[in-house]
């Protein structure tokens, strides 16, 4: 089992890069809103039960995956509220069952983040979504996380999305999935 572990700035093309990849691997795609807006739906952003939930529901998910062989594209943006020890359990989650995390750091410079942050698609997804809020959030150490080590680097302002995920495929060696992930199968 691998986890694609997709992770940068806002704003940097995490989810359009991790949907042109899941494309052409057919891998599930369990990106970070998932997570995020199911705990904020009950607590607030930054709450101890929403850290704790949203940390619960990743690692469970990598766990269960890597137990079921299932390979698995995740979106992350590192930030403040997420606990230090969180890629050190997620290795832990995958590795005990014999996966392996692949880290794919993706970057923008950040007038490129600044342009791409006030697009329609990231204030419908419930995102940071006007340059004040992501200066603010910068400004505040928002962004401030323990580096994480890259096994791949993508410069996301020098690929297009679909460029972007090519490379990840070729770089990494990824082999497509014989069908696509399939959210509903047909019961028939």
């Amino acid at each position: 089992m691998k986890l694609i572990f997709l992770y940068g700035p806002p704003a940097c093309g995490k989810l359009t890069v991790a949907k042109a990849l899941a494309a052409r691997t057919n891998y599930p795609l369990f990106h970070n809103h998932l997570a995020l807006d199911a705990v904020t739906a009950v607590f607030p952003f930054g709450s101890e039960p929403a850290i704790r939930l949203r940390s619960l529901y990743w690692l469970s998910m990598f766990e269960e995956a890597a137990r079921r062989d299932r390979p698995l594209i995740f979106t992350f943006a590192p930030e403040r509220t997420v606990p230090d020890s969180f890629i050190a359990e997620t290795k832990a989650a995958v590795e005990g069952h014999g996966g392996e995390v692949i880290f794919v750091e993706l970057q923008v410079s950040p007038e490129e983040q600044m342009r791409r942050v006030e697009t329609p698609d990231r204030k419908a997804s419930k995102k940071i979504h006007a340059r004040e809020v992501l200066q603010k959030f910068i400004a505040s150490g928002g962004a401030d996380y323990p580096p994480i080590p890259a096994d791949l680097i993508i410069d996301t302002e020098a690929l297009a999305p679909e460029a972007a995920a090519q490379a990840i495929v070729e770089a990494l060696a990824l082999e497509p999935l014989p069908e696509p992930h399939v959210m509903y199968p047909d019961p028939t």
